[in-house]
């Protein structure tokens, strides 16, 4: 495995693993105090933490770039993922005013960027491949 593959997949396999842990964090009072939508309900967000968490868990199994026996998620998978939910994050922020304070809506964006440019990183240096 080329040591960049080797790379983002740590890379990405961190960033899932920072967003899993907030989204569990939310019965915890982590919306208000990053000033992003709370829900009536931490039963979704802290069922999509642990789902974002698994991902990074399946990106570190992948890192070693075995070809036998257990294995992760590639970084085909990992860059769908991150283009499908910064994709979607990104369009409720474009299309949908949210009542939220400067910090959260700077949160969200964040997120959206970091999410969506790691994932352009991703395919545009090829590490989706094995060579």
């Amino acid at each position: 495995m080329q040591p960049k593959h080797k790379a983002f997949l740590l890379i990405d396999g961190i960033v899932n693993l920072i967003l899993g842990l907030l989204l569990l964090s939310f019965p915890l009072g982590t919306a208000r105090l990053l000033g992003i939508p709370q829900p009536e309900s931490n039963f979704y967000p802290t069922i999509l933490g642990g789902v974002i968490f698994g991902i990074g868990i399946a990106l570190f199994l992948e890192a070693p770039g075995k070809r036998d026996g257990f294995r992760g998620l590639g970084l085909g998978g990992a860059i769908a993922i991150n283009f499908c939910g910064a994709g979607i994050l990104a369009l409720w922020l474009i299309f949908e005013p949210l009542d939220l304070p400067l910090r959260g809506l700077v949160i969200l964006w964040v997120i959206a960027i970091v999410v969506l440019g790691l994932g352009i990183l991703e395919l545009v240096a090829r590490t989706w491949r094995y060579d």
